[in-house]
């Protein structure tokens, strides 16, 4: 099967696509977007979080076919050219990368909810954050991280 569609703003075509292929499997091995992470391939932990037309769902349980004709934002899409996103940014000057694992889909994660609440709770933020494991922190560095970016969104 071909699959044709809109990846960070450029339309992309894969070819010799099978049925039962993840979105996540196609962008990382088939479109060489390494950022969004493979971890547990069963929608639990959120390390593969992209978006899918503007919606947030975990690309290890989408059928790359599902994407067909549709807009996919992985956590590379955030960035402006060479320029981090304030989210981005904010994840790495507060030290909440660790090991890199969870980065993407939390940073995902973070930038949804700050689309949707642009000055968010500590509550709103866990709650936004629950789909995502870290196995590496207490989350706290990450929590800064999310506080630091809405801080700097109401500012610019």
């Amino acid at each position: 099967m071909r699959i044709t569609t809109r990846v960070n703003g450029t339309e992309q075509e894969v070819d010799d696509v099978w049925a039962g292929e993840s979105l996540l499997y196609v962008l990382r091995e088939r479109m060489g977007l390494p950022g969004s992470k493979n971890a547990c391939e069963q929608g639990e932990c959120g390390s593969c979080t992209v978006y899918l037309d503007g919606e947030p769902v975990c690309s290890c349980l989408v059928a790359a076919g599902q994407a067909i004709g549709r807009e996919v934002t992985t956590v590379e899409g955030l960035a402006d050219g060479e320029r981090l996103h304030p989210v981005q940014e904010a994840f790495v000057e507060c030290g909440a990368v660790q090991c890199g694992f969870c980065t993407p889909g939390l940073v995902v994660a973070a930038h949804d909810l700050l689309a949707r609440v642009p000055s968010p709770s500590d509550p709103e933020i866990r709650e936004a954050l629950a789909g995502n494991l870290c196995r590496c922190t207490g989350y706290e560095k990450i929590l800064d991280a999310v506080r630091l970016a809405a801080e700097r969104q109401a500012q610019a």
